[in-house]
């Protein structure tokens, strides 16, 4: 988790497991969610969800590990990549107690106008706090 700057602990609650008591696969991309949210609210001190401005259009996840009832994990996020008006957001899912890595993924988020309808070049401001706190180009990339 070194090569993260953010990270936020969850704890694993009961309604994440499936019959085996394992966390469900689908419960990783909603840890993904908690981090990136804590992530922008931090960045950017929005009050609300609708002040994100932007949708998640691709999420993958690789399971490593399972997770069980009573665990708790730090989840680090970090925007990778900055293109035109998407970036990159990867995930790290770590067991607090051992340190074992029970996942990793990505997403990839679009700016879109207030209707979501069309995708929109990602604020100069959000690009330039983003590429300082991540140190990592500012450079328009295509998407």
């Amino acid at each position: 988790m070194s090569e993260f700057k953010f990270s936020t602990a969850v704890e694993v609650r009961f309604r994440d497991l499936d019959a085996f008591g394992h966390v469900n696969n689908a419960v990783y991309i909603t840890y993904f969610e908690i981090a990136r949210c804590v992530y922008w609210i931090q960045m950017f001190g929005v009050q609300s969800f609708e002040e994100f401005g932007f949708l998640v259009v691709r999420t993958e996840c690789n399971y490593r590990l399972p997770l069980h009832s009573g665990e708790t994990v730090r989840v680090a996020a970090r925007v990778s990549e900055l293109r035109n008006s998407s970036f990159v957001f990867e995930y790290e899912v770590t067991e607090s107690q051992k340190g074992r890595v029970v996942a990793d993924g990505k997403s990839v988020q679009v700016f879109t106008d207030r209707e979501g309808k069309h995708k929109i070049p990602i604020p100069p401001a959000v690009r330039l706090r983003i590429s300082e706190f991540e140190g990592i180009s500012s450079q328009l990339n295509p998407d």
